[in-house]
């Protein structure tokens, strides 16, 4: 994919323990280099960040496409498939997907539910690695991190349509004294779900009606949006026939949000059930994550921190 000669200086003393200064040549951009020179790349940082958005071809790795994280660490690959949990599971390195092994400019990768994978590793920089497979003519760019420095708020404000399809519903379990009368006070539950482009629940059972048990009685189309603050989200729930619901968003912890109702000033807590791991196994392999880029509300804060 890239056809100029260029020498890199590849994660200097990260790569080593020692003052040792590694020295790694790119030819048409694969790092030419021992095995271990390789290793001691993909090992130079804790967490590698899938940005997603930066993803070049139109091809498709699917393991690479439900990660927000991977990890190697002697042979073993890690990755982070889920919100809920990440900066805890697996010492923040999430859980073991397989093994890889290294050879000079080259990875692979065998993923224990989406088999093997070779790429080639390209340093764009001192924190961020290219890997390009060549059987579907595809990059993924990862950003390194340190566990004691990764940025976990960000990656959930980026990520928040995921989030709130990590659990089966979302309970209702607290609504403010003050704020104005509203029909969204009578709702208890809320699901969210991916299909066509984001679509919604929501019930007015009684509080701790088991998941089973629910009856939805509204649906319809949901959206999270970008604002002028880049720590402010907003979200619509556009009911079917029935006009919409119009909220700030605020993650508490990753089993908590807060629905700051704007046109009745009333706040909501919401208590996530049913929590979805993607694990290993075929059948809860994870969301496949695509390019995203959220409208933007040309909105200002409401809700008094």
């Amino acid at each position: 994919m890239r056809a100029k000669k260029l020498l890199f200086a590849v994660f200097g003393i990260t790569l080593l323990a020692s003052s040792c200064y590694t020295e790694v040549i790119l030819d048409d951009d694969i790092i030419v280099s021992s095995a271990i020179e390789t290793d001691l790349a993909l090992q130079s940082y804790d967490l590698w960040y899938i940005d997603l958005n930066a993803t070049q071809g139109s091809g498709e790795v699917p393991f690479m496409e439900r990660a927000f994280t991977l990890s190697f660490v002697n042979g073993l690959v890690y990755a982070n498939n889920n919100m809920v949990g990440f900066g805890k599971t697996g010492d923040g390195l999430g859980i073991d997907v397989g093994a890889y092994s290294t050879f000079s400019g080259v990875v692979d990768l065998d993923h224990d539910i989406d088999g093997a994978w070779t790429f080639d590793v390209y340093a764009i920089n001192n924190r961020t690695l290219e890997l390009y497979n060549r059987r579907t003519n595809t990059s993924y760019f990862l950003n390194g991190y340190q566990t004691r420095n990764f940025d976990y708020d960000r990656l959930f404000y980026e990520n928040l349509d995921y989030f709130l399809q990590e659990y089966e519903v979302w309970e209702k379990s607290y609504t403010s004294e003050i704020g104005a009368v509203n029909e969204f006070d009578e709702e208890n539950f809320l699901r969210f779900f991916p299909d066509n482009g984001g679509y919604f629940q929501s019930s007015v059972d009684s509080p701790g009606t088991p998941i089973s048990s629910l009856q939805w009685d509204y649906e319809g189309d949901y959206g999270v949006f970008d604002t002028n603050d880049a720590t402010l989200k907003t979200l619509t729930l556009d009911y079917d026939y029935l006009g919409n619901d119009y909220f700030e968003l605020y993650v508490i912890n990753d089993s908590t949000i807060e629905l700051y109702h704007v046109p009745s000033e009333t706040i909501y807590e919401f208590t996530g059930r049913g929590y979805i791991q993607y694990l290993k196994s075929v059948d809860k392999v994870g969301k496949k994550r695509s390019k995203v880029k959220n409208k933007k509300m040309n909105v200002s804060r409401k809700r008094k921190m």
